[in-house]
């Protein structure tokens, strides 16, 4: 059975009266309730796995969410105040996936969110067999990458996760990143199994600096650089990568061109690789500093 849980920890400004009400009416099952030593309460709470509670309800309150709702993408926009179905009306979704790790090539739904998008599985099969090629003949063989000490990888335009999807059998995990601005194919980056987010990235990412050992970006940087300054985006990547590790930019050469002075100006170490790839290394040099070891 498919469980949700949820807790709530409380101290003296518990009300449990609107907490009952509330957990009743969104019909939430409470697992555990328990108080500790210190007298703070918890309570878990587990969400259910049909509709029959939501349809049963004596009153519709919060209602439950249109199918117009589902469709609609979910970045800028005003909290629902409605409940999505744990089963869609379509239909679907009350079921354990493949398990892992057959689930990464399996057979997925070819519908995003936005019906009006389609993905046809040969795509996602055509993808997967592209990054599959590419990882092992080039990210692996031929960039001066240090791939035993890689411990987490952030695909900036993830696609169908079929980068992340490459590189499994690595001990390593990756941040899949759909932009905003591109298809959304997160659906199916989580039907695989994999870890996925919506971004901007003429924003800040929502991470502690220097948390990432390697950046991916796959055919992005050009039409990014339509809503945002090269400079800026640079910027952002500097804050995310960690001193010593790489920056692997794939694009046109044009493209290329543009990126590379904008990271040698932050002391980057890059390397132009088969016309296509741009591996930037970033050093230990901050502003002001005199030694780029420092």
């Amino acid at each position: 059975m498919r469980t949700s849980i949820i807790s709530l920890v409380s101290q003296s400004n518990y009300a449990p009266g609107a907490v009952v009400a509330l957990t009743k009416s969104i019909c939430w099952r409470t697992v555990v309730r328990s108080r500790d030593i210190n007298k703070i309460g918890v309570v878990i709470y587990q969400k259910p796995t049909s509709n029959s509670c939501y349809i049963e309800r004596k009153n519709n309150e919060p209602p439950l969410c249109s199918e117009s709702d589902r469709s609609r993408f979910p970045w800028y926009k005003p909290l629902d105040s409605c409940l999505f179905p744990s089963v869609p009306s379509s239909g679907g979704g009350n079921s354990w996936p493949i398990p892992w790790p057959e689930r990464l090539n399996m057979k997925h739904s070819t519908t995003s969110n936005n019906s009006s998008i389609q993905f046809p599985q040969e795509k996602i099969d055509s993808d997967t067999n592209y990054w599959k090629g590419l990882v092992s003949e080039v990210y692996l063989n031929e960039f001066a990458v240090n791939w035993s000490s890689v411990r987490n990888v952030m695909d900036m335009n993830a696609g169908f996760g079929g980068f992340a999807a490459s590189i499994i059998d690595r001990p390593l995990w990756v941040m899949n990143v759909v932009p905003v601005d591109q298809p959304d194919t997160l659906h199916i980056i989580f039907n695989r199994g994999l870890i996925g987010v919506y971004h901007d990235w003429c924003e800040s990412f929502n991470t502690y600096p220097r948390t990432y050992d390697l950046l991916h970006m796959s055919h992005l940087l050009g039409p990014l650089t339509k809503r945002c300054h090269i400079i800026e985006i640079a910027a952002e990547i500097d804050r995310i990568l960690r001193p010593g590790r790489w920056f692997v930019l794939q694009d046109t050469i044009d493209v290329i061109r543009k990126m590379d002075p904008v990271l040698r100006s932050l002391h980057y170490k890059t390397q132009i690789v088969k016309h296509q790839f741009l591996l930037a290394t970033k050093g230990f040099w901050r502003p002001g500093s005199t030694d780029s070891k420092s």
